[in-house]
């Protein structure tokens, strides 16, 4: 055979080869990318969800060292009873997760039995709700219809606003059961009160101290009063009170001048509340329950419009009620201590005129903001400054902070005692001490909490809706620790007794 032939057999010999093993490789990376099917799922892996796609970031790794905490007895025992919330983790309710809508964007049906919390709420009539907004529904019409975001009813602004949580909470239930809301499934509302983790009473008590606390005309008892009235005798008279005592119950109290006649009576139900100033407590206290942030009046100020440390003039802002009772006598103190220092604003001020305005123009220009203890240890002063980036400085030795659990204030605030605030130069020592790099540090981090303290409607991931529901079902949990701790024996009593 001549040297001319051999070259290109060899040729054609390694070019097989070569072709072969390119063949075997691609064959095993289609079968790694599937699983039945030789379709790649790195190609988008689309998902249909209510004959909409979506698309979701592939980790075939977590999928793959993906473990499961029941064996197959676990789950047929777990399917042979009602299942608990607690018992699954709601894979929609992670706010690091990326969805983005690659057609008309619907909703997400959460599965009850994963979602975080489970809520049954009262269908009370609309005169404890949606009526007090003015709202009128139909013959036998208990709800709005929230499918459209932009025709719900509308809360009253002003003041009204920093204590609108039950207004959000509720709307976040009925959006659960309702069609085209895109929301996290932290919490789902179920019909039946037996599968619930908690129970919700829809009720709007700020609202209805705000308007309603008033005599009108020839009234002999309030309209707030009377509604109390009628919750109590509603709440007593269920089942599912009687059945833990209302200590599975959910409770809206956010004003503290809220349920002044009913809370003695409800005290055992976990309350949605801004601080414990003016309760007993045996009435409310932390253990049992839910601290929320306020509405904040001020606008958000954008990540990028956010003014660094150089580009805001004034040292430390306070505007606001200055002559308060009670606790609130240390803002007289200060206000005479600062009212004359450079670069400082200490001023009176409220929400008339262009007041707010003010107000966010004056938070968004200064480095901190002061948060001082008035007639009760907390005001949505401190979460205005929060979404204004400026650093608050909380001078209210008493005060509950939402969310605690989870965020350190440390990181975003400063903590002076009022002993300390009131020393002739501490605080302006103290404050201008802080350099650039510190406050720096702090304003970006009050940047990514931001979103915690945001009430919205649809709710979103890690917003305050979404971490109000997550508190709530911490405590359920440890509500029914205690409870049945202390009903050990409650049972072989009864029957002794019996006998």
């Amino acid at each position: 055979m001549s040297e001319k032939s051999v070259v290109p057999s060899r040729f054609l010999f390694y070019l097989m080869i070569v072709s072969t093993f390119l063949l075997i490789l691609s064959s095993l990376f289609l079968l790694q990318f599937s699983n039945h099917s030789f379709i790649p799922r790195s190609v988008f892996k689309l998902i249909l969800v209510n004959n909409t796609s979506v698309y979701f970031t592939p980790n075939f790794k977590s999928e793959q060292n993906k473990t499961y905490p029941f064996s197959s007895e676990d789950l047929q025992s777990h399917a042979q009873r009602p299942m608990r919330s607690r018992d699954f983790i709601c894979p929609f309710s992670n706010s690091s997760q990326k969805m983005v809508s690659l057609g008309k964007q619907r909703k997400i049906v959460c599965d009850p039995t994963q979602a975080l919390l489970r809520v049954f709420m009262y269908d009370l009539p609309p005169e404890f709700h949606f009526g007090l907004l003015g709202w009128k529904g139909r013959v036998n019409e208990t709800w709005p219809n929230v499918n459209n975001p932009n025709r719900i009813p509308q809360y009253p602004g002003g003041l009204n606003l920093q204590h609108s949580m039950e207004y959000w909470l509720t709307l976040d239930l009925l959006s659960s059961n309702t069609e085209n809301v895109v929301r996290p499934c932290s919490a789902i509302r179920v019909e039946n009160s037996s599968q619930a983790d908690v129970l919700f009473v829809p009720f709007f008590s700020s609202l209805s101290y705000n308007r309603h606390s008033k005599l009108h005309g020839k009234e002999k008892v309030s309209v707030n009063k009377m509604l109390q009235d009628k919750l109590v005798q509603f709440l007593m008279g269920r089942r599912e009170w009687k059945l833990l005592g209302g200590r599975d119950h959910l409770i809206v109290a956010h004003h503290p001048n809220s349920m002044l006649d009913a809370r003695k009576k409800l005290g055992s139900a976990m309350f949605v509340l801004a601080d414990f100033g003016r309760y007993p407590v045996e009435i409310a206290n932390i253990q049992k329950d839910i601290v929320a942030p306020y509405r904040h009046l001020t606008r958000t100020i954008p990540r990028a419009e956010s003014a660094p440390f150089e580009k805001r003039p004034t040292l430390v802002y306070f505007q606001g009620a200055i002559y308060r009772k009670d606790g609130g006598v240390i803002r007289q103190e200060l206000y005479y201590l600062l009212k004359d220092q450079e670069d400082v604003h200490f001023a009176f001020g409220n929400i008339k005129g262009n007041g707010i305005n003010r107000a966010s123009q004056g938070m968004a220009l200064s480095k901190f903001c002061l948060n001082i203890a008035g007639d009760t240890p907390s005001s949505n002063r401190l979460f205005d400054a929060i979404v204004s980036h400026c650093v608050p400085v909380i001078i209210s030795d008493e005060i509950e902070l939402p969310f605690e659990d989870i965020l350190d204030y440390s990181e975003f605030c400063l903590f002076v005692r009022a002993t300390d605030a009131v020393k002739n130069g501490y605080l302006l020592n103290l404050l201008r001490s802080i350099k650039r790099d510190k406050w720096t540090k702090m304003w970006e981090r009050l940047q990514d909490i931001v979103q915690h303290f945001e009430y919205q409607y649809p709710s979103q991931p890690g917003d305050a809706v979404d971490m109000i529901w997550k508190a709530v079902s911490q405590k359920i949990s440890s509500t029914r620790f205690n409870f049945h701790r202390k009903n050990r024996y409650h049972r072989s009593e009864l029957v002794v007794k019996s006998i």
